[in-house]
């Protein structure tokens, strides 16, 4: 089974392609310098390829669909180590939720080997694939109106760290001190999907 299993028109100059690995799949279409494309952005399960209209769209659903995902290497530059105080509002609601001590959900947190799926919901967030099954968690019901630049916080499958001040529904595990969205550095997003991510615990 290759990794795209549909793809279809999106507007008039995008295709959108459902597949595994999407972070992996919009890194094979970089590689491939495919005519007419001029970006490829994953999702949760799928990857938006804009073209330009001049683009031959059945040619490139042809060849996006025979397209094999991408596979990170471990080489120590794709691996960007946050550190984090464990201070968060939610770290003894998330215990509870999930029948652990304060120390065992830091230390599965940090445990975890995360890697960026996509990014979205505002500039450098980055949703973040590998967290420990015993630390899936829902959104809070009620969000909160403001999470705190820097707090780094779990959802469902999901684990992620605010960019900036924003409203927000996950749960607050810590904080970091790390800029996760910078727009005076090249490229300003500290995490772009593919990227392998690790928590180090700090104390303050």
């Amino acid at each position: 089974m290759t990794a795209v299993t549909r793809v279809a028109p999106c507007g008039d100059r995008a295709l959108l392609a459902d597949c595994f690995d999407p972070a992996g799949v919009a890194a094979a279409v970089r590689a491939a310098d495919l005519p007419g494309v001029v970006e490829a952005v994953p999702g949760a399960a799928t990857v938006l390829v804009r073209h330009t209209a001049a683009a031959d769209r059945a040619v490139l659903a042809r060849r996006l669909a025979e397209l094999e995902p991408i596979l990170r290497t471990d080489d120590a530059s794709a691996l960007v180590v946050l550190d984090v105080r464990y201070d968060g509002a939610d770290l003894d609601d998330v215990a509870d939720l999930v029948g652990l001590s304060r120390e065992e959900v830091v230390a599965r947190h940090q445990g975890s080997a995360f890697e960026v799926a996509f990014c979205g919901f505002s500039p450098g967030f980055a949703y973040l694939t590998g967290l420990d099954p015993r630390l899936v968690v829902p959104r809070l019901a009620t969000p909160r109106t403001s999470v705190p630049a820097g707090a780094v916080a779990v959802a469902d499958t999901w684990s992620a760290v605010y960019p900036r001040e924003s409203p927000g529904g996950w749960r607050l595990l810590g904080t970091t001190a790390a800029r996760l969205w910078d727009e005076g550095r090249t490229p300003p997003a500290l995490l772009a999907p593919g990227t392998r991510v690790r928590f180090r615990e700090v104390t303050p």
